[in-house]
């Protein structure tokens, strides 16, 4: 009978250290691949990225620069100052309510202080002349308004802070209809009022 114990026929696996060492680097590298998601979604808030309201509703520099009404608003004051100016100068021409009036009270005067009695001369100066010359200087008055806001409107850009579009070619044109009106009101109401166009009526000497 055979006593000496049978030696195994396989050998038996164990675990050797570089074993080890081999399976907790793959652990280690695990878990640096599910960390790296978990740090770029710290670094970026809430998980979505800053926009801006106005670029996602379509209001960028651009259409706020293209504003429509921006434009039409544009040389509204310096047009409304043109169109007074090209007024006035055509009342300088046609003559005002205002006028009117101020040649009848010298007329109504004239006729008070020759009422007890005056020679024709008086008569002339006093009742007709002084509604002439008050015809002119009211008319004068409106010739040189209208030559003064026209002129502003035109040297206006000149001055203060420099716009950003230049002043629109009708408005300079209009601004420049009313600067000849009133130049010409001017001459006709400086003329008028010393008498260089027409001369007053001379009375006749009696005969005999």
């Amino acid at each position: 009978m055979n006593t000496t114990p049978s030696q195994p026929t396989g050998l038996s696996k164990t675990t050797t250290p570089a074993d080890d060492t081999d399976a907790t680097s793959t652990d280690d590298a695990v878990t640096e691949d599910a960390a790296e998601p978990s740090k770029a979604a710290a670094d970026e808030p809430d998980g979505t990225p800053e926009t801006d309201p106005l670029a996602e509703a379509g209001h960028g520099d651009d259409d706020l620069a293209d504003d429509p009404f921006a434009k039409a608003r544009h040389g509204v004051g310096a047009g409304a100052a043109a169109v007074v100016s090209t007024a006035l100068g055509i009342v300088a021409l046609t003559g005002a309510w205002s006028s009117r009036v101020a040649a009848e009270r010298e007329t109504l005067i004239g006729q008070i202080k020759t009422s007890g009695g005056g020679s024709p001369a008086q008569q002339i100066s006093e009742i007709y002349g002084d509604a002439w010359h008050a015809t002119a200087l009211g008319n004068g008055v409106f010739a040189v308004l209208a030559l003064l806001v026209g002129v502003f409107v035109l040297v206006r850009p000149a001055f203060g802070t420099p716009a950003e579009r230049p002043q629109p070619a009708w408005v300079r044109a209009v601004a420049l209809a009313g600067v000849a009106l009133g130049a010409l009101g001017v001459l006709i109401s400086v003329g008028m009022y010393f008498d260089l166009f027409l001369a007053l009526p001379v009375a006749g000497v009696p005969a005999g």
